[in-house]
């Protein structure tokens, strides 16, 4: 078993601060205060607490670092290698409405690299970390992704572009085309866990267009130390925010189907009552 370094032992200590309060929170979300930044993001009391906790528990040990946070933007600090990128509550649509699936995401940047990375589903008590060179974790269980090589065996997850956002039509063509290659296509809503997910080998792939850094900075650095693959879509960085992810054999598959590369019949067995 590999331990973490110092360094994700203090992003571990933050994000499992960070989650204590936001269980708290859970329990009184019909109480909490929440406003909406734009139409399809709303935040609540919870975000910015959680997001006040690790960032002060970070800075107890490392001061100098600079963060780029989802609620309080990018912080610049006098360290100017390191970085830490912060979701305080990925799911909080989830979370505001009562469904116990959400997480929080610290990523660690060193040298516009992403090298480690936590993600905690507090709910659970699932702690995910992952570090270069050191392999993917949860606890103290080696993590890799899922050994399946055909798509028709896969069961993928993907997020779905939420009222007022733009690529609704663009995303059923993708969806529809998709369905028609895997044995099933899911949708939980956080794609931070998504990506703890694959890199556990519980999901098999994973498809998104629009996340942000903090999205999926942690889960990156998850599924390549699990033995994943990350494709960016459309010949796009994937760190934009459009990609493709699973195994090295399934990986580009899907990512051909989302951009309709593969266009051929569907090759799974009819579907029988159950």
């Amino acid at each position: 078993m590999s331990r973490p370094s110092p360094t994700v032992s203090v992003m571990i200590d933050a994000a499992r601060s960070a989650g204590r309060r936001l269980v708290r929170d859970f329990g009184e979300v019909e109480n909490l205060q929440v406003s909406r930044k734009g139409p399809a993001d709303f935040v609540s009391a919870a975000d910015k607490k959680a997001e006040e906790i690790i960032v002060k528990s970070l800075q107890k040990t490392r001061p100098g670092y600079g963060y780029l946070l989802e609620e309080g933007g990018a912080v610049e600090g006098s360290d100017k290698t390191h970085r830490f990128i912060v979701d305080p509550l990925d799911g909080t649509l989830n979370f505001l409405h009562g469904i116990p699936h959400f997480a929080v995401s610290i990523g660690l940047e060193r040298d516009g690299k992403l090298r480690a990375g936590v993600i905690f589903d507090p709910m659970r008590n699932e702690l995910f970390w992952a570090e270069e060179g050191e392999g993917a974790w949860i606890d103290n269980k080696r993590l890799r992704v899922s050994a399946r090589r055909k798509l028709n065996e896969a069961v993928v997850t993907t997020g779905i572009p939420q009222l007022g956002v733009n690529g609704a039509e663009k995303f059923l063509d993708e969806l529809t085309r998709v369905r028609m290659e895997v044995a099933a296509v899911r949708r939980f809503g956080s794609a931070a866990l998504d990506l703890a997910w694959v890199a556990a080998g519980r999901f098999d792939g994973f498809w998104e267009r629009g996340l942000s850094p903090w999205d999926i900075a942690a889960g990156f650095v998850l599924l390549q130390e699990a033995g994943g693959v990350i494709i960016g879509l459309d010949k796009q960085d994937a760190r934009k925010g459009a990609f493709a992810c699973a195994n090295t054999s399934l990986a580009p598959k899907l990512a051909e189907t989302v951009e309709g590369k593969i266009r051929k019949p569907a090759t799974h067995p009819k579907l029988r009552p159950v």
